[in-house]
Order: C-alpha cells, then sequence, then structure tokens
C-alpha cells in the first residue's frame, strides 16, 4: 500500500511540474552548461524543463571531500541525465537515490586478481571520474563534469555515460541491452549491438580510433555508455561510420540528434 500511495504522489508532483514556471536561474545554467539544451526545439525544452524539476525533487545530492552542492551542480547534472528521458515513458532512474560529487576524480579501492603460482590478491586503487552503483548511488567528479560541458561536440561526457550505465542496469545487469519495447526490438537491438561491438574491439586492437572511444571496448556496458556519448554529441559522425547502431539508439531514446544541427 505505501509503494502505490508513494508512487501516486510522484505521479501527481511530476504533473504540476509540467505546467509550472520554471525558475530563472535554473535556465541560465541549462544555457551555459548544458550545450545539448540549445539545439532542441522549443516543446523539447519545454519538456525538459519540467524532467530537470521533477529530478531535482526526487533525488538528493551529496558533496564529499569538502564540495559544497550548489544549484550549477544539480541543474547540470539534472539537465544531462534528463536528456536521456526525452520522449520516453519512464520512471526518472527509479533505482538512484543519491548523486555524490567530489571536487574532481576520486579513489575507489579495488581487488585485482593476478593468475600466478600464489594466488595472490593485490589490493589497489582506481582512479575515476565517474562510477554507477547498482546500489542506487551515481559518483560523478564536479570538474570532469564542468569539462564535458564546455564541448558538446566532442563525444565525451561523463555525466551522460554513467545515467546510460542506470539506463543499462534497469533491465537487471549492465550488460549494454537496456530494458526495449519489444521482443522484436530487442532481438534487433541483440544482434546489431554484437557486431558493432565485437567490430569496434578489433578496430581498438588494431590502435585505429573511430568516432567511438576505445574504451567502449573493455566490456558491452562501457559499449552501450560509450555509444550513448557519441551519439548526442557526435551524431553525424556516428550516423556515417554506424548507421545501424546509430538507428538502434535512436530507436531506443526516441532521439535524433543529427536534425539538431539541419
Amino acid at each position: 500500500m505505501f509503494g502505490f500511495i508513494n508512487g501516486f504522489l510522484k505521479r501527481s508532483q511530476r504533473e504540476r511540474f509540467r505546467f509550472s514556471k520554471f525558475p530563472s536561474h535554473w535556465l541560465a545554467i541549462l544555457q551555459a552548461n548544458v550545450p545539448l539544451y540549445t539545439r532542441l526545439s522549443t516543446s523539447d525544452r519545454k519538456q525538459l524543463e519540467w524532467k530537470v524539476q521533477a529530478f531535482l525533487a526526487e533525488k538528493r545530492f551529496e558533496g564529499c571531500g569538502g564540495l559544497t552542492i550548489t544549484d550549477e551542480m544539480t541543474v547540470t547534472i539534472a539537465g544531462h541525465a534528463c536528456l536521456l528521458l526525452l520522449h520516453r515513458d519512464t520512471n526518472f532512474y527509479p533505482g538512484l537515490y543519491s548523486i555524490v560529487l567530489y571536487p574532481s576524480a576520486f579513489l575507489v579501492p579495488v581487488k585485482h586478481n593476478f593468475d600466478d603460482a600464489f594466488g595472490i590478491v593485490h589490493e589497489g586503487v582506481d582512479v575515476l571520474c565517474g562510477e554507477a552503483w547498482s546500489t542506487g548511488a551515481l559518483v560523478l567528479s564536479w570538474d570532469e563534469v564542468c569539462q564535458a560541458s564546455l564541448d558538446d561536440r566532442d563525444g565525451t561526457n561523463v555525466t551522460l555515460h554513467e545515467f546510460a550505465h542506470l539506463l543499462d542496469m534497469e533491465s537487471g545487469e549492465a550488460d549494454g541491452t537496456p530494458i526495449l519495447k519489444n521482443h522484436k526490438r530487442h532481438m534487433s537491438w541483440v544482434t546489431v549491438f554484437e557486431k558493432e561491438f565485437q567490430r569496434h574491439c578489433r578496430v581498438t586492437r588494431r590502435g585505429r580510433s573511430t568516432v567511438l572511444d576505445e574504451y567502449g571496448a573493455e566490456h558491452p556496458a562501457e559499449f552501450f555508455a560509450v555509444a550513448t556519448e557519441a551519439f548526442f554529441e557526435n551524431s553525424v559522425a556516428l550516423k556515417q561510420q554506424h548507421p545501424e547502431l546509430y538507428n538502434e539508439i535512436k530507436g531506443y531514446y526516441q532521439q535524433d540528434p543529427v536534425t539538431w544541427l539541419l
């Protein structure tokens, strides 16, 4: 019963945001820090604005390493996160409860298993600028968020990347295949995605660069996140070099960023 009531209240609140005035100082932040916002049609901008309001009403932001959370930080991140939700019937990243922000790149302890004669487990740290957790948190470096906001055509955006991971996880695990509309769409996605992922792995091994970041060869989940970055930030090149992949992603996000440049 509690879940039903909570869901009803959320839906009611979201509906109110559709018709509420978007704060002017938030609008200035979107225009300055989410360059993709300025490419959208008027109707898409309005949709993004109310979704940003809903997102910020439902998610918690936490500062680490002495960082104080500001409106600039929350609106910038929400703007990028909600860009992935346009035109889609979505529940606003239902598994996400907290966005954790560090001033810059952060350290994450890891265990490396080496296949040696002694079976020793070596502990160390990884330096990261973003990480999505299945436990309900997403961690970002504010420096990297800002850097991505300066250039919306370089195909690199840590916020888009990490929120793409969250969409991927909604299907149960991060495997590069998010929840799709039906079985036909699922089969088409799997066929194209597997072919394109293997192709990207071959190209990366040969040391060749493409519109897709080489990090996408690490795992299918990373390939989906990297492809999402390229789809929104380097759409023309992605469509030219990987037309089938572009069409699959376009079908999933129900957007066509190439048309934003016309």
